[in-house]
Order: structure tokens, then sequence, then C-alpha cells
């Protein structure tokens, strides 16, 4: 997609809490696995509030950034944000974007949902408020959570949620969806998911309907194949020297990008073992508890 142009009517509301809209996790370390460096050029590709690319341009001087998401909401956020900075804007899946040549010193993805996202009812993302069933990280798109609760068939619906929410109750929780459907909104079906499980699991730490919403969420934005399509062509977009920082929040993302990055002959891997929150970030920040961080540079030659 091209950039994102504003009209007077897509003018962001003024008065959004930068820090609220959404909390960079792993900041401090982050940047120091990219090795900020002076009139460095940056890909932060899943931008959302700016978080992280604030931290980037505040590491070192003359620094310029390449800022994608596929969100409307989130690209309009931050060309307020940062309209005085030297940053350009792309609204797109990640796994779209074009980079000609090796140019990058850096490239960043923070993988998953936003805060922004998720603490706003009407995008459908979270079961705390009654709302659509839309999931879209991209408005634009045609499918919805929706469309594939209350259309998709059985089979094909338990597979989703075993394979994307890696549920263990995923049959019975499709047989139960088709059964009392069509549903409307989020409270709803989370309603009927828990309904699915036997009552002494029905108040345990996680909520039952959260893995559900997992495999609905991925379905509905491609998340796996897109992140798939984008750890083989992003390595190509660094200069020699240049790293890659990719933040995950759940095993089915993590997987992927640790067994990539090894097996990407340009890249060397600076981690090992992927870094995670220290206890204090995730006090501050409770939704930073599960996020790992992965580092890799790429090969002189």
């Amino acid at each position: 997609m091209k950039d994102l142009e504003l009209s007077e009517k897509d003018t962001p509301v003024s008065n959004l809490n930068i820090d609220a809209y959404h909390v960079p996790v792993l900041g401090h370390e982050l940047i120091a696995g990219l090795a900020v460096r002076p009139g460095g050029h940056y890909l932060d590709a899943t931008v959302g509030g700016g978080g992280h690319s604030s931290l980037i341009l505040a590491a070192a001087p003359d620094v310029t950034i390449i800022a994608i998401d596929r969100d409307e909401q989130a690209i309009r956020f931050v060309q307020t944000r940062f309209a005085n900075e030297s940053v350009q804007f792309w609204h797109g899946n990640f796994a779209d974007y074009k980079s000609q040549n090796a140019k990058f010193d850096g490239i960043i993805a923070d993988l998953g949902v936003s805060s922004a996202q998720f603490d706003t009812p009407e995008r459908g993302f979270s079961f705390r408020h009654p709302a659509k069933l839309d999931m879209r990280m991209n408005q634009q798109q045609s499918l919805t959570a929706e469309e594939i609760i209350n259309h998709w068939e059985e089979v094909k619906l338990a597979d989703i949620i075993y394979k994307y929410g890696e549920e263990r109750l995923s049959r019975r929780i499709a047989r139960r969806i088709v059964a009392q459907r069509p549903f409307q909104t989020t409270t709803e079906l989370a309603l009927a998911i828990a309904s699915s499980f036997p009552p002494k699991q029905r108040n345990g730490r996680i909520h039952p309907a959260t893995r559900t919403f997992q495999a609905l969420r991925i379905a509905v934005n491609s998340e796996l194949a897109c992140l798939e399509t984008f750890l083989h062509q992003a390595p190509q977009w660094l200069k020699p020297g240049g790293r890659i920082g990719i933040i995950t929040f759940h095993s089915l993302e993590d997987r992927p990008v640790k067994h990539q990055l090894r097996a990407t002959p340009s890249l060397q891997v600076l981690t090992k073992k992927p870094i995670c929150p220290q206890p204090e970030e995730v006090a501050r920040n409770p939704r930073a508890r599960s996020a790992k961080l992965r580092l890799a540079e790429r090969l002189s030659s």
C-alpha cells in the first residue's frame, strides 16, 4: 500500500495520551541490542503508538525511521506524534513491504496486539466489554471474526482453535459455537466458550476464552503466514552489520522467529536464549510478562 495521507476527517484525536496508547516492552534491551548509531536508518515494522521508534530517535543523533503498521489508527497517531521528526510512514502489512536495497542499520518488529487495540472495545480483540466480533488489525480487509465464528464449518473452526490457540478442548468449543450461533458480540462468544469447559476449569487464572480469542485473531489477520514472509525478507533489507530485533508474546510467534533467524545464512544470532522482561518491568506493565526478544546481526559477507 502507499503512504497513508490524512484528510480532515481522519485527523487523530488530539487528546490521545501517548504513554497510554501503547507501552513499549523491553525498550532498554531492544535499543541496547540494536546498537543504534548516529545517522542510522531504521525500520519499525510494527510501529503501533511509536514507543520503540521514539526510543530509537532518542538513542543517537540524525537517525531516520520508516514506520509501518497495518492499523490505520496507529499510522494516524504516529503521524501526529512524529510530525517534527525524521520519520516516514507506510500503511500496510510488513509482509507486503518492499525494500529494493539493503539499506537499514536496524529493523524491529513488536508482534501481536497493541494496548490501544486491546483497550478499544469496538475493535473486538477483548471480551472484557461487549463489542462486535471484528479483530481486524487492518480495518480495510473484509474477513472478520464474525465471519469465521458464524459461517465457517465446525471442523475448520476446531482446527484453527487447536492450531492457533493450542486449545485442547477445540472440538468441544467448536461444537458448542456451531450449536449456538449466530453470535453478535465478544461477550456472548466468551460465555459460550466458557460453558464448554468443566465447571472446575472455568475460574482459573486464565479465562477459558483466552486461547480461542487468540486463535481467532491470528486467523483473521493471517499473522503467522505474514510473519513467515517477513522473516524471509527482512534480513535482505539490512546493511552488513545491521541488526534485527523481534519481540514475541507466545510460542507460536517465538518458534518461527528462533528457527528462521538461526537458519538464515546471512545472519549471526546474538541471543542464544531470548531476552525476557525484568520483574520491575512486569510490575509496571503486566502485559510484558510473556514478551521475548531475539536479536541477530547481518554478516559482512
